[in-house]
């Protein structure tokens, strides 16, 4: 999905914490995405690299309308309360409402602001889908690969989940490790050391050192 320098690139997308991992249970079987949702995702993916090309190749506007640009294409690709919940994990269920309340809006904003701020340094890398297959009901796993000049190419799983004919994603796996599942375990250890305040307030304090109030 994305083009930018090779350094942005892998950040982006191991910053992006989506979840949605699947648990396959033995004899069971579960229904599956629809031919038509399988093309609806990788129809997605490809609309959103498109776009996020066209962001980062847009010299003659300022970074700062970029960044704005940017952010607005995220927040309306990915899931974040879903992305949120889940990486809070079985915290989740032990957090007050404000608590919840506050650590989903600073989650976001985090995510926003940490990502928007890093698209410059295009160099001209390609996207390619490489295929999409269903991933339970609702979900598809596209799969992807991020062509570099100097460099192998980073191939990427990008979980899509369709409601109501809108897609949104909510994971990404970078060469089979999944982004979602990383950024809970290091959440867990932070709630484990230092409780919900604790969390909210590591989140808070990066979000405005960027400058926005949380």
């Amino acid at each position: 999905m994305w083009k930018c320098k090779v350094q942005s690139r892998r950040t982006i997308i191991r910053g992006c914490f989506v979840a949605g991992a699947s648990v396959a249970v033995p004899g069971v079987l579960f229904a599956a995405a629809t031919p038509q949702a399988i093309d609806g995702a990788a129809a997605f993916i490809r609309k959103l690299a498109g776009q996020s090309i066209g962001i980062l190749q847009s010299s003659a506007v300022e970074l700062e309308a970029r960044e704005a640009q940017f952010r607005v294409l995220m927040s309306n690709s990915f899931d974040m309360p879903f992305i949120a919940r889940f990486v809070l994990g079985r915290h989740w269920r032990k957090a007050t409402p404000q608590q919840r309340s506050d650590y989903v809006a600073l989650f976001t904003e985090f995510i926003l602001q940490t990502y928007s701020r890093r698209i410059g340094g295009y160099s001209g890398e390609s996207f390619d889908v490489a295929g999409a297959r269903a991933a339970g009901k609702r979900d598809v796993l596209v799969r992807t690969e991020i062509v570099r000049p100097g460099g192998p190419p980073i191939k990427a799983d990008w979980r899509v989940r369709s409601n109501g004919g809108e897609y949104r994603i909510i994971d990404i796996m970078v060469e089979g490790v999944s982004m979602a599942v990383t950024q809970r375990s290091e959440f867990n250890a932070v709630v484990r050391q230092r409780g919900m305040p604790g969390l909210l307030q590591a989140l808070r304090a990066r979000t405005q050192k960027f400058g926005v109030a949380s």
